[in-house]
């Protein structure tokens, strides 16, 4: 099985801003261990800032892989763009968040590619990646 994990704007700071949101680990020192505990698994991982290079991805990508883990961060909530891209690709995806966006800001339980995806799941912290994992494992 070939998954890809795709994180959007800031997610490279992870363990370096709003700990007490996302927590104190980086998202790098986290894909070791989820790669460690699925090693029968090809798990690659892509990170963007840029929107467009996010779609890029997710067209690329989006044919040829098993399936399709996604935080696009703050796109999530504003992206048309890539909420387009998830659904006209071919690979299921799972869109996840870190944080439980129903518990913050009231633009944040918006979701523009949560409908174009087969689940959400959102608040297990790192964990939610692992838990999108499972999903592909027993579909």
């Amino acid at each position: 099985m070939k998954l890809i994990i795709i994180n959007g704007p800031n997610l490279n700071l992870l363990g370096i801003r709003e700990k007490d949101v996302y927590g104190d680990q980086s998202f790098e020192d986290y894909l070791e261990i989820l790669r460690a505990t699925h090693p029968n698994i090809t798990i690659d991982y892509y990170q963007s800032n840029v929107e467009g290079e996010l779609i890029n991805e997710l067209q690329e990508k989006g044919f040829i892989y098993d399936g399709i883990i996604i935080n696009a961060g703050g796109y999530t909530h504003t992206s048309v763009g890539i909420a387009d891209a998830v659904k006209a690709i071919k690979t299921p995806c799972i869109e996840v968040h870190i944080s439980n966006v129903f518990a913050r800001e009231d633009y944040r339980h918006v979701s523009y590619l949560g409908k174009n995806c087969v689940g959400s799941i959102s608040g297990f912290g790192l964990r939610s990646y692992e838990l999108a994992l499972e999903y592909f494992l027993k579909k």
